[in-house]
């Protein structure tokens, strides 16, 4: 069957590789490349942040996840420890409790998942498409219906609410910054403030955050809050106070209520993931292969 994967980011690779490797013919039709989407601003840790909806599925696609990245063997991807810090002994883990080997002591959750160093993974992915065999045009897509394919995979991110013609996707800005790695050998995630600080260490930097920030439409690092960023993750992780500064990235989220995956007649929908594309990426991707039949 002839389908045409609109989005390059990591869902939508992981949608193509996926539909490739079932026998689909499959072109990836994206306006960007793999480096400039916002999976590549990502930190990179694969556990579904508080509010990814709907719960039950997004657990599923999670261990499906997780499961598929330890099995890849893929380049950027390791499994180390971290921890969860939540605002009370009350408050729920949310999500990130469905993950295997948690331990739980009422205020922190401390678990071992797969860290992503999310440009040199997509690079692979993207090398994994092309000797898969699929096809890769770089153009914006206007209208879904133009596409010559019996499907269409509808995994454009934020520009995938606009080609459904839903409004309720919008962009959720986050800044991050990267600093050189002093041999961190945990994570952590500090969600007891409304916007959570975290470090993700890939061995040559770790990502630093983050900011939350509804409506934002511009990519343009802000210096206030890169230094604002910088002071919080030194707090969380003394080993970062003489660790080098890096650079700082901004990344716009494509927020939905819940994730969009269903098929309405030759277009299957795979949108709306917010910060947790890499999180449900091969969940998704499974789903979307079984949805093109």
């Amino acid at each position: 069957m002839r389908v045409a994967v609109v989005g390059g980011g990591v869902i939508g690779l992981s949608c193509a590789l996926r539909l490739a490797r079932a026998g689909h013919d499959v072109t990836v039709v994206t306006a960007d490349k793999p480096e400039h989407t916002t999976s590549a601003v990502a930190g990179g840790l694969v556990f579904p942040p508080p509010g990814t909806e709907p719960f039950a599925v997004c657990a599923k696609w999670t261990k499906v996840t997780v499961a598929g990245l330890a099995r890849s063997g893929a380049p950027g991807v390791r499994f180390l420890p971290g921890r969860l810090m939540l605002p009370s002994r009350d408050a729920d883990p949310g999500l990130a409790s469905t993950l295997p080997g948690t331990a739980w002591d009422g205020d922190t959750l401390m678990f071992t998942t797969a860290l992503v160093d999310t440009l040199v993974y997509l690079g692979w992915l993207a090398a994994e498409v092309a000797a898969a065999g699929v096809r890769t045009e770089h153009r914006l897509v206007r209208n879904l219906a133009d596409l010559p394919a019996d499907i269409v995979v509808n995994a454009a991110g934020l520009g995938g609410g606009v080609l459904a013609g839903d409004d309720t996707v919008s962009p959720i800005g986050g800044q991050v910054v990267h600093f050189a790695d002093p041999g961190l050998l945990e994570w952590v995630v500090d969600d007891r403030s409304p916007v959570a600080t975290y470090a993700i260490p890939h061995g040559g930097h770790v990502v630093c955050g983050g900011t939350k920030e509804p409506g934002r439409r511009t990519l343009e690092p802000d210096p206030v809050v890169a230094q604002d960023i910088v002071h919080r993750a030194r707090r969380l992780v003394p080993e970062l106070a003489d660790a080098r500064v890096l650079g700082t990235k901004v990344g716009l989220r494509p927020h939905r209520p819940e994730v969009r995956l269903e098929r309405v007649g030759d277009v299957v929908h795979c949108y709306g993931h917010g910060g947790a594309g890499i999180t449900l990426s091969w969940g998704c991707a499974e789903e979307v292969a079984r949805l093109v039949v």
